[in-house]
């Protein structure tokens, strides 16, 4: 995979293309991942004249040892700052991610409740009750990695970058994170896109029904999958996912634009 891709992905607002409103977007890739699996989504938005930042988290689209060295206030700060930036120069800024990164925009949406137009989730993670996962507790004290995960896309031929080696340390407070954002569920009040794949290897089904249970969203609308596994940004329902998620940023600034008037 050529290098660049892994790099932070930046474009500025193009209010010509909005109706005069410069709209920005956040995207926040998964977990032993990097920038290049949201990329196709973030050039798709920035082509509709979105301001869009997809950060590179710390530790990612370099080694996992540098990973395991890194923690979920480190992300978090990180998704943060991007989010800072766009609100300085658009008028309305969304939210959203992949696996892990759905659940960090989660969290910025409950914590910025009058900030955040909007939350866009893709196969969004914000719990793991499997055995193998709740073990990371004590492993973490007897190994620092595990093998990698799968790369779970249907699409022949496609893939993500992904580490070989799952960082153990840096699970931990993952899970830890994750557990966070469930207590915050309830605090989300934006509107909500939820893309779901029917067939997902890598996320705990109760993610889904805990955040359909919890959110407090007065809209929330959720998408299934047909033809996509976990890496949805980068597999079959790709074309789906940037279609519908510029349709619901474009509405959603429509109808505050009418609130307002």
């Amino acid at each position: 995979m050529p290098e660049h891709v892994l790099e932070p992905y930046s474009r500025i607002a193009r209010a010509e293309f909005t109706g005069g409103q410069k709209i920005g977007c956040l995207l926040s890739h998964g977990f032993t991942s990097s920038p290049a699996s949201m990329r196709p989504m973030g050039e798709a938005l920035a082509e509709r004249g979105y301001a869009v930042e997809v950060p590179r988290l710390p530790g990612h689209g370099t080694t996992w040892q540098e990973l395991n060295r890194t923690t979920w206030a480190d992300w978090y700060g990180e998704v943060n700052r991007a989010f800072d930036k766009l609100e300085r120069t658009c008028d309305h800024v969304f939210v959203g991610g992949h696996s892990f990164g759905g659940g960090m925009s989660l969290q910025l949406a409950a914590e910025r409740p009058d900030r955040v137009a909007g939350v866009i989730l893709v196969n969004p993670s914000v719990m793991n009750a499997r055995k193998d996962a709740i073990a990371v507790a004590v492993l973490k004290y007897v190994a620092s990695s595990v093998p990698g995960m799968v790369n779970d896309i249907k699409k022949p031929g496609a893939e993500d970058w992904l580490y070989p080696r799952i960082p153990l340390r840096a699970t931990a407070s993952l899970m830890a994170g994750r557990s966070r954002v469930r207590s915050y569920l309830p605090r989300v009040t934006a509107p909500v896109i939820f893309f779901r794949s029917v067939e997902d290897h890598l996320v705990d089904p109760q993610s889904a029904r805990a955040i359909l249970t919890l959110v407090s969203s007065e809209e929330i609308i959720e998408r299934r999958l047909e033809n996509s596994y976990h890496f949805a940004t980068l597999d079959n329902d790709a074309k789906q996912i940037f279609e519908e998620s510029i349709a619901f940023v474009d509405r959603i600034v429509a109808d505050r634009a009418t609130a307002g008037s």
